[in-house]
């Protein structure tokens, strides 16, 4: 079983240091930035512009070797790649943290900026007869 993490946690580094040279860096001679540039439109510049849809097909060969059977190999896959994904954000220089949103209703909130006020309630209203 732990030989099983250990393969783990190497297969997440090959996966996130092959994704990451192929997504965001240069390369030696910049052979990587010329192969991004050649891939120019469609499935494969697309591929090589989003780093999670990276990291998935990636792992798909790493997972394939390091697991015994079937029902391993795909439990490694998505393994693999979330375990990229996460170093990745972590690893991230660009500072930018994740975007969180609220769901409450806005009654529940104590913390609104503005509070708008009803005329209505303040005064007697009459309609006229």
């Amino acid at each position: 079983m732990a030989s099983h993490f250990y393969w783990l946690a190497v297969g997440i580094l090959i996966v996130w240091r092959i994704t990451h040279l192929l997504y965001g860096e240069d390369g030696p001679w910049d052979v990587i930035v010329r192969l991004r540039r050649a891939a120019n439109k469609g499935f494969w510049a697309s591929l090589l512009d989003c780093f999670y849809c990276l990291s998935l097909w990636i792992a798909v060969p790493f997972a394939a070797l390091l697991g015994d059977g079937w029902e391993e190999r795909l439990l490694f896959w998505p393994a693999l790649s979330g375990g990229a994904i996460v170093l990745e954000r972590l690893t991230a220089k660009d500072g930018s943290d994740p975007i969180v949103y609220f769901t409450g209703r806005e009654e529940e909130s104590d913390n609104v900026l503005r509070q708008e006020q009803n005329d209505t309630k303040d005064r007697d209203f009459r309609p006229d007869t």
